[in-house]
């Protein structure tokens, strides 16, 4: 029987009664008094420079209180990248300054480069677009092709950066030599050039922002739509608008999703605090659709050439890729570590292979910045794989599922280190891949393919095995790679005096489901109910500093840190227990909610022991000060990794091209699972957005830089119908062995390692059908593309 409560049981969301009865609060639900709205003037042009902007119309337009352009802010310092990457050289990576407003040139369609605050909105939209009628700019070549932009040097994103590129990255450069010899030398060599195409998050709450200034005190307020407030915060007061950080507190309410895209902080939040103490009022902007198309930072968008090397039997001898990234006309705060650091690591796979090189070259061109997308760069790593050993084995002959069972790393092999300097600490990918199989029912397909046929429809199966990295650490490593910023994490548990429990958690909550699990740990450890803990987050006036929820990392990094703070506070009870039980600490004992003296029938209760915390009357105070409340800071000592082997059956129409999934299994290792519901939500929303991105999702822009798939009527969002119900399975756990939880993060899982598996479905379902020419079609694999695959 399933556990009812605590760690292990499939508790409903708690937070859910608040969102479906329409209680929730989200940052546009807010008014603050006196309140003013702010609308952004954005560039129609991919690429030029701006000659004049005449603010003294739109100034004296009705309601107007101020006209911004980027001459009012090019003296503060700009958005900086979170990491700092090194070409395969030695040499620094370029970064060009992000402002808060476009200042002499702008760089991409729906660029800010100028912004007006007014008493309403329609008032500030209408003074919006007369600002944007009376200026001046003059259009310039885009840059749009990344190839073009590296053999380009005469037009230039940025002035100061001649071939468009931030930096040439080579992983590991010391191995090198030895892949291209290995490579040279092998019996068989399959290359596939493959394009990982760009994505816009779309997550359901736009973007929005209210800034507050408060004269009295200088302080400062940001209400925002994030997923990292800590993080937004020190990047506005230490490197952009250079106030005290101490004066300035970020709230993030409840946020409508976020898949990365609000991880980072974005110009629209300087502005409106500049706004709001230039005026001493309240500034509010939220993104129309529209703008979140043009403005929120966009995901993947790779374009890679992947070699693999092997035996005639399908023993991998080595990889070797070479890929370019595309950053867009900014850098973004994580947009340097996604391609390299988040990529290039995982290009050995789950995979025993002994040489792996990755270069990867990062290029500005005239689009919205690109960053981390759900996933993060191990999707782009997992698709690139996953598709050229489904390319070997049907170049040689084999089976795709004894190719990936026979290069594996074993259980006997972990701790295992990798080629690209992972060092996984355990797993079990022939379970998972066993796994699959069977509740697939990979045996019967035959039968289901024939079915289709007796249908008109081409039936195929594709399999995807994958790892992935989680929870970026550990700090001091992070450090020597580039990162800017530490990797931690941090809780505080307060234990009232009546026994109600409040727990400060640095990482937040927008779709994860932190409000029910964290309390089921709360409640497993101290013996208390679940209703009694209360889960505060996304205030950094309330919560300890912390970095933020991204990279599967809530659990295995801030849920650790929970974990570790409730160890402080179990051991502070022991000794408050012995005091009052008149016993030895180290005879007390505590184990459902109750401290005992091991070997008697004296205990006192959890509850009685917090009172007495507060209410000292019978206390150690010579040796104990009063109060029970906690904080733990946890700096991982590795990644945490996932794994998993997912199998996707799909029909293909060849009359028409239209793909249907008509299956998707899932075998996931993620370690011991806290709630398998939670779980279960987040493989399903992941495997729908790797759905998505495999048959529909599409960014494109024209030659000039205008972008195509600006909104729902040309960019396709999976529906429910493009989705079957999906079969998950995750009894496959092998426990990360350092952490104390045993736990290692599931959010990206779906996202990672779907996209493959259904390519390599359309692929399998052609190959069967007779199209024999057809070895790859790039994503999204629409009925266009597979139409004109069939057809030629």
């Amino acid at each position: 029987m399933p556990k009812d409560h605590g760690i292990g049981a499939p508790s409903k969301r708690r937070e859910d009664i608040r969102f479906l009865t329409g209680r929730g609060v989200y940052t546009d639900d807010i008014t603050v008094h006196g309140q003013a709205a702010a609308v952004f003037v954005r560039s129609t042009v991919a690429h030029g420079r701006i000659k004049s902007i005449n603010t003294a119309k739109a100034a004296a337009m009705p309601g107007v209180l101020a006209v911004f352009t980027g001459e009012d802010f090019k003296d503060v310092g700009g958005n900086p990248a979170g990491w700092l990457i090194k070409s395969r050289n030695g040499e620094p990576m370029r970064e060009p300054k992000r402002p808060v407003l476009a200042h002499g040139k702008v760089r991409h369609v729906g660029d800010a480069y100028a912004a007006v605050v007014a008493e309403t909105y329609a008032q500030a939209k209408d003074a919006a677009q007369q600002l944007a009628d009376d200026s001046v700019i003059e259009e310039l070549p885009a840059i749009i092709d990344m190839a073009a932009a590296l053999a380009n040097s005469s037009n230039r994103v940025h002035d100061e950066i001649p071939d468009n590129q931030c930096y040439d990255w080579g992983w590991i450069e010391d191995n090198r030599a030895k892949v291209d010899a290995a490579i040279k030398a092998a019996p068989h060599v399959t290359t596939l050039e493959l394009v990982n195409n760009r994505l816009v998050p779309n997550a359901m709450e736009p973007r929005a922002s209210i800034g507050e200034y408060f004269p009295g005190t200088g302080d400062y307020k940001l209400t925002t739509t994030s997923q990292n407030p800590h993080l937004t915060r020190l990047l506005v007061a230490a490197f952009v608008l250079g106030i005290p950080e101490n004066k300035l507190t970020v709230v993030a309410p409840d946020v409508g999703g976020g898949f990365g895209s609000k991880i980072y902080h974005y110009g629209e939040e300087a502005l409106v605090l500049a706004a709001a103490k230039k005026l001493h009022r309240p500034v509010k902007w939220t993104a129309e659709r529209s703008e979140s198309f043009l403005s929120d930072a966009h995901g993947r968008d790779h374009v890679t050439k992947i070699e693999l090397a092997c035996e005639k039997d399908g023993t991998f001898i080595a990889f070797r890729t070479e890929t370019m990234a595309n950053v867009g006309a900014y850098l973004s705060n994580f947009s340097t570590v996604t391609p390299t650091f988040l990529h290039g690591t995982l290009m050995a796979g789950p995979y025993k292979v002994p040489n792996v090189y990755v270069n990867v070259k990062t290029v500005f061109t005239n689009t919205a910045p690109v960053d981390a997308y759900r996933g993060a760069g191990r999707p782009e790593a997992t698709y690139s794989l996953e598709r050229v050993i489904d390319k070997m084995c049907r170049e040689l002959g084999l089976d795709p599922f004894e190719v990936r069972r026979k290069n594996f790393i074993t259980t006997d092999m972990f701790p295992y280190t990798t080629p690209v300097a992972l060092a996984y600490d355990t797993g079990n990918d022939p379970a998972t891949l066993d796994t699959v199989m069977q509740i697939a029912d990979v045996a019967g397909f035959e039968k289901r393919a024939a079915a289709s046929k007796a249908k008109g429809k081409l039936r195929g199966m594709g399999l995807s095995t994958w790892i992935e990295a989680c929870g970026i650490a550990p700090s001091h490593l992070v450090g020597i790679l580039g990162a800017r910023v530490g990797l931690y994490d941090a809780a505080t548990v307060r234990v009232n005096a009546t026994g109600n429990i409040s727990v400060m958690v640095g990482a937040h909550s927008h779709g994860q489901g932190h409000e029910t699990v964290f309390p089921q740990i709360v409640a497993s450890k101290l013996g208390v109910p679940e209703s009694s803990v209360e889960i505060v987050h996304g205030d950094t006036s309330k919560i300890p500093f912390g970095m933020g929820s991204y990279g599967s990392r809530s659990l295995a990094v801030c849920g650790v840190a929970m974990d570790k703070a409730l160890d402080k506070i179990v051991a502070k009870g022991k000794k408050i227990a012995a005091h009052m039980l008149e016993a030895s600490e180290s005879d007390i004992t505590f184990a459902d909610g109750r401290f005992s003296v091991a070997g008697t029938d004296k205990a006192k209760t959890f509850g009685e022991i917090a009172f007495s915390a507060y209410v000292p009357h019978n206390y150690p105070l010579e040796t104990l000060e009063p109060g029970l409340e906690e904080t733990a800071f946890y700096d991982p000592a590795n990644f945490t990794y996932p794994a998993g082997a997912y199998l996707c059956e799909v029909e293909v129409d060849e009359g028409t091209g239209k793909v249907d999934v008509v299956a998707f299994h899932c075998a996931d290792d993620f370690g011991n699972i806290m709630n398998p519901m939670i779980v279960e939500g987040q493989v399903h929303g992941g495997v729908g957005q790797g759905i998505g991105q495999a048959l529909c999702e599409f960014t494109t822009y024209d030659e000039t830089g205008q972008l195509l798939t600006g909104s729902y009527m040309d960019y396709p969002m999976p529906r429910a119908e493009d989705v079957p119900f999906y079969n998950v399975d995750y009894s496959c756990q092998t426990p990360c062995t350092h952490n104390p939880l045993g736990v290692k993060g599931c959010g990206e899982a779906g996202a990672i390692g779907s996209p493959p598996a259904v390519v390599n479905a359309v692929i399998d379902a052609l190959q069967r059908g007779g199209h024999k020419h057809v070895t790859h079609i790039d994503m999204p694999v629409s009925p266009s593309r597979v139409w004109s695959a069939i057809n030629g």
